[in-house]
């Protein structure tokens, strides 16, 4: 028997929150960009202080927004006929975020791993689900290691080769490498991606721990070949894209523990999804955006409402 989940936010709630998002963050960001030669010129050195602080600044405007976005999402989904419940306060997630934000800049990016994994922590604990707290599991020292050997290791080794040609080509010559970055980034970041999610499901629930039972090649296999036929679609492919993947992983996450094992699934109707997700995206920028949290709450109730867990019946 499957269960499904269910999605009853209504797009009038979350309206507030968005629009204080456009206009807390989104206009003096662009305000900012737009004005960038007027706060950065030669004669005002300090002025590049100044910029960059602005720019924290809206960063913390914006994840304040943010949590109250995470705490009305999460407060709307539903399964078995209970909703979740969200208790974190925003005084305590501002608390973590400011002083994680400031540790990982005076760390010089160091201590990001510990600053995700509060974070992750913090929305994760937080919830519950029938007076059942759910846990996040996922060790920062673990995602140290990720970024590490996923990110930082290739991506240093790719600055040694670009810089090694720059020399080889002529300080003053352009880097025969330098136009094709982009396609050397790509590989780098895809693998990471996928360790960092799979990192991030790592959830216990009761007697369950939640995790993806995902192989690295097969999974890397996928995503590629979703990423191939969205670039010679011209982006047109994108919503049934992202669906796919979304089917791909959620069909091999497991809630696991001694007693048994829940698998879970979505329905994917390839057609249907596609046109009705990318007719709330043609409304989201017909309206410049004001149209977002109706698109929001749709969309989410849609995949939400095909989502589902079943138990697993193991051959011996």
């Amino acid at each position: 028997m499957k269960d499904y989940f269910k999605f009853n936010l209504k797009a009038e709630k979350l309206l507030i929150v968005w629009l204080a998002f456009m206009v807390l963050f989104v206009v003096p960001y662009v305000f900012l960009i737009v004005r960038i030669k007027d706060f950065i010129v030669p004669q005002h050195p300090l002025s590049i202080f100044g910029f960059y602080g602005i720019l924290i600044v809206l960063v913390i405007i914006a994840y304040a927004v943010i949590f109250y976005m995470f705490k009305v999402t999460i407060e709307g989904v539903e399964y078995k006929g209970n909703g979740l419940i969200f208790d974190g306060t925003f005084g305590s997630f501002m608390g973590k975020f400011i002083g994680g934000l400031l540790l990982t800049i005076i760390t010089l990016g160091i201590y990001s791993p510990w600053f995700i994994t509060k974070i992750e922590k913090f929305f994760v604990d937080h919830t519950s689900h029938d007076s059942n707290k759910l846990e996040f599991a996922g060790a920062a020292g673990k995602l140290f290691k990720i970024m590490f050997f996923a990110t930082f290791l290739p991506m240093m080794a790719l600055i040694i080769v670009m810089v090694t040609l720059q020399f080889k080509n002529g300080l003053t010559n352009p880097n025969p490498m330098g136009k094709y970055i982009n396609l050397f980034t790509l590989p780098i970041m895809i693998p990471y991606i996928y360790y960092l999610y799979k990192w991030m499901v790592n959830v216990k629930f009761r007697e369950y721990t939640v995790r993806w039972e995902t192989t690295f090649w097969n999974s890397i296999g996928t995503i590629l070949l979703e990423i191939f036929l969205t670039i010679i679609t011209v982006g047109i492919y994108y919503p049934l894209a992202g669906l796919r993947l979304y089917k791909y992983f959620m069909d091999r996450t497991v809630a696991e523990s001694e007693s048994g094992k829940k698998g879970f699934g979505y329905e994917l109707e390839a057609r249907k999804d596609f046109l009705f997700l990318w007719g709330q995206t043609l409304l989201t920028i017909i309206t410049v955006g004001i149209y977002y949290p109706w698109a929001c709450c749709k969309v989410t109730s849609r995949i939400l409402s095909k989502t589902y867990t079943e138990q697993i019946v193991e051959v011996a």
